[in-house]
């Protein structure tokens, strides 16, 4: 009898670390996070970084594909607006993502999707922002679809 309820309260005491995907732009967002690392400024290890050209090359199936597969929570990190490497490829995913967020709320999974400005020099802004994203979805608990 003890040992089971010992193991249940194992089970209770698990605390959940979110599985979060970070698509960065190569020129500013990546740069950003590799600036936190090398500046050694503290985020949660469960994040994944995927480096893309522009943040306007991330398409919405690309969020919905990972939500399916299993991934709690997906940011999007670009240059700020009006520094685009690609001039305006910042814009059109703000745009883009704006109009993305009515099918995310149909599904429930607004809450777990941001979009987020960050630069080469952004650092320390970089490491809040996963550290309070990540503390956001461990709120909202493990996604489950149906």
């Amino acid at each position: 009898m003890s040992v089971l309820i010992s193991k249940e309260k194992k089970v209770k005491n698990k605390e959940f670390h979110p599985n979060i995907l970070c698509f960065c732009c190569n020129w500013c967002s990546y740069a950003g996070a590799d600036l936190a690392g090398v500046s050694r400024f503290q985020y949660p290890s469960t994040i994944r970084i995927v480096r893309v050209m522009c943040s306007g090359r991330v398409d919405p199936s690309f969020i919905l594909e990972a939500f399916k597969d299993g991934i709690d929570g997906v940011i999007v990190t670009g240059c700020h607006i009006g520094d685009c490497h690609y001039l305006k490829g910042n814009e059109f995913a703000r745009d883009r993502f704006e109009r993305f967020q009515k099918t995310l709320k149909l599904f429930n999974l607004d809450k777990r999707f941001r979009l987020e400005w960050v630069s080469a020099s952004e650092g320390k802004r970089f490491a809040e922002i996963i550290t309070e994203f990540t503390n956001q979805i461990k709120e909202l608990g493990p996604l489950r679809l149906i």
